[in-house]
């Protein structure tokens, strides 16, 4: 049996200290609700200054100061554009590469240069620039290239450029070698000021820097506001951290890409059903970037580039549906792959391996890493999903839950692989195929101690206690400000307890839809593709996310459900240092019995389920221990 959503371990938050001065809000957030100060708070936001920065980011600094090599990369493409050279553009196949090669492309082709985009192949050619390619070029008679979102790895590349005179501006973000290959320029956040806010750039958030810096000595506004575009589609498709600059130009720029002068981008968002609809944030996360990021997965990335930098409407819409068709292509083998999986592990039997790894070699390469992220997500491990790669090789995509670090795991199995790389959460390797089993065993062991030592991998975490009754158009115009979220700044997850299931049924596509009531309030929630209970007979505790729908004109506020579980009725039992206290609601008063059975009385608020506050204030240690019991019986606001 596959283990239910609502089987997942509920850590909730630790009580805030009503006596912190914080507690009362600051002078840049104080109006916020004391729901959005206290995640604020546990986020480590704790000044007013911290505060003011996130919800109105400075103006990013002269990028001139932060990058030593810019000035000479932007004089050399001044003499490129007053020229008409050729230059080209090496991306990557992956969301930030496209839409980095297409800012480029699109704006270099607005100044007069000649520019060209040079993506590899995923499936022929691999990740990066590569020697070939250089070749290639130079014979075509390039002699400037610019790298996006890779580059400073591709040492063969690079001295064959050198050898053939081929000048290269580096633009990476990817770690840093200890010695780079040469190059005319490089742009990358690791050669920033310590603690610059440029420090999070993802590629496309590099072209931006090197485009806008030209349109500026050039004169221009039309290529600005391209780069600002792109940039935004390009950083939330990569899931940069949305700190420093990123978060000041995605404030600055998701407001006019509803109004966007590139059609690609329009003929996108029309086939997307957002027409009508404010383009922000969560709608290029879930309805833009997967129809980018489909191309670079099954098809060719030159179509991403060509839809992003054509000026011809019709055009645009053509190549926006041939998006369209891979990323249905691309959803139909991600779920296709995902039912072989599950039926694989079914078939090992009830007892799951710490550390997931199937393989087949018919999976499609570019579609694995999302599946895989999807395991992760259902059963709270690490997972490697492998597909055949020829010559009896296999190739991997690895992801895991917070704390179990990939690229440690992987670099602890170097010997067994071919070749393999990543970061703590996602990777990526080639491994022979007469390995894997002593691979399987390997990783296996390194997560069962993780896991013994961490628990189950899918804890469900809500930041803040939230009745449904505070859920209104004002409550979410305060949560809008605390948007864009992202990445290091990610969409609040809220808790509440003891709602009433209303009404419960099963969509098509097994998503769970529930009517909740709460008090007065009721609500509509869905938990997408749902694997535990889907009958709730009485109240129960919910973890969600809060979604507006604008559905045929008319809004309405949804509850985007994490996990559910059955209220633990009237009683919950603390553990605090050495001592046991039993708590249980008891009308409209919370008792807390210690083990000598000696209680503790305090009131409850009868509408709205919180504590009274007592006239006499008691000492701190019963303050706190009043605080937690509440919130574990759901019925406190912090």
């Amino acid at each position: 049996m596959l283990p239910a959503v609502d089987e997942r371990r509920w850590l909730l938050p630790t009580p805030l200290d009503g006596d912190d001065p914080a507690a009362t809000g600051w002078e840049a957030g104080g109006e916020l609700p004391e729901e959005l100060l206290a995640i604020l708070r546990r986020r480590g936001l704790l000044t007013t200054a911290a505060v003011r920065e996130l919800l109105d980011p400075e103006v990013a600094p002269e990028p001139e100061a932060h990058f030593p090599s810019l000035e000479l990369a932007v004089e050399r493409l001044v003499r490129c554009c007053q020229t008409a050279e050729s230059v080209a553009i090496c991306g990557d196949y992956d969301a930030d590469g496209m839409t980095s090669t297409a800012l480029l492309v699109g704006v270099l082709g607005r100044l007069g240069a000649r520019p060209r985009a040079a993506i590899p192949s995923r499936m022929e050619e691999g990740y990066g620039l590569n020697a070939a390619m250089v070749e290639r070029l130079a014979a075509e008679g390039v002699r400037l290239l610019i790298t996006v979102d890779n580059g400073v790895a591709a040492t063969e590349a690079l001295e064959r450029a050198a050898a053939l005179e081929v000048e290269v501006i580096l633009t990476d973000h990817h770690t840093l070698p200890p010695q780079l290959p040469p190059h005319l320029a490089l742009l990358h956040p690791a050669v920033t000021p310590e603690g610059s806010p440029y420090r999070g750039l993802a590629g496309v958030g590099l072209a931006h820097v090197l485009a806008t810096a030209l349109c500026r000595r050039l004169k221009n506004r039309q290529g600005l506001e391209i780069a600002l575009n792109l940039f935004c589609i390009g950083t939330i498709a990569d899931m940069a951290p949305l700190q420093g600059v990123n978060r000041r130009w995605l404030l600055d720029g998701l407001p006019h890409l509803g109004c966007s002068p590139l059609p690609g981008l329009q003929a996108l968002r029309q086939l997307a059903g957002l027409e009508k609809h404010r383009v922000d944030a969560e709608a290029v996360g879930f309805q833009l970037a997967p129809r980018i990021n489909a191309v670079g997965r099954l098809g060719d990335p030159q179509l991403v580039v060509d839809l992003l930098t054509t000026e011809d409407p019709e055009r645009a819409l053509e190549l926006a549906r041939s998006c369209e068709a891979l990323n249905r292509q691309r959803r139909e083998l991600c779920g296709a792959i995902e039912a072989e999986a599950l039926a694989l592990l079914e078939a090992d039997g009830p007892r799951r391996p710490a550390f997931l790894l199937l393989a087949q070699g018919h999976w499609h390469h570019g579609v694995i890493g999302i599946v895989a992220s999807r395991l992760v997500e259902r059963f709270g491990r690490p997972v490697a999903l492998l597909a055949g790669e020829g010559g009896g090789r296999l190739r991997a995509s690895v992801r895991a839950p917070k704390g179990f670090a990939v690229d440690a795991a992987l670099t602890a199995c170097a010997e067994l692989l071919e070749r393999y790389g990543g970061h703590p959460a996602a990777g990526g390797f080639t491994v022979r195929a007469e390995n894997v089993a002593a691979l399987q065993e390997r990783l296996d062991a390194l997560a069962a101690i993780w896991l013994e030592a961490a628990g189950d991998g899918r804890a469900v975490e809500p930041e803040a206690l939230l009745r449904l009754e505070r859920i209104d158009r004002e409550f979410w115009h305060h949560l809008q400000r605390l948007a864009p979220f992202g990445i290091g700044h990610p969409t609040p997850l809220f808790w509440t307890s003891r709602c009433q299931v209303v009404e419960q049924k099963v969509l098509r596509g097994g998503h769970l839809q529930l009517q909740l009531a709460q008090g007065e309030a009721r609500l509509r929630a869905i938990a997408w593709r749902w694997q535990g209970a889907c009958q709730w007979a009485g109240p129960v505790d919910v973890a969600f996310r809060l979604r507006r729908d604008d559905w045929q004109g008319v809004e309405r506020f949804q509850l985007e459900l994490e996990a559910i579980r059955c209220s633990g009725g009237d009683g919950v039992v603390l553990q605090r240092r050495d001592r046991t206290y039993w708590c249980r609601r008891q009308g409209d008063s919370l008792v807390i019995r210690n083990a000598a059975g000696e209680e503790l009385r305090s009131p409850i608020h009868p509408d709205s389920g919180t504590l009274v506050a007592s006239e006499e204030s008691p000492h701190p240690y019963v303050q706190a221990l009043l605080r937690e019991a509440a919130m574990a019986l759901g019925m406190a606001a912090g």
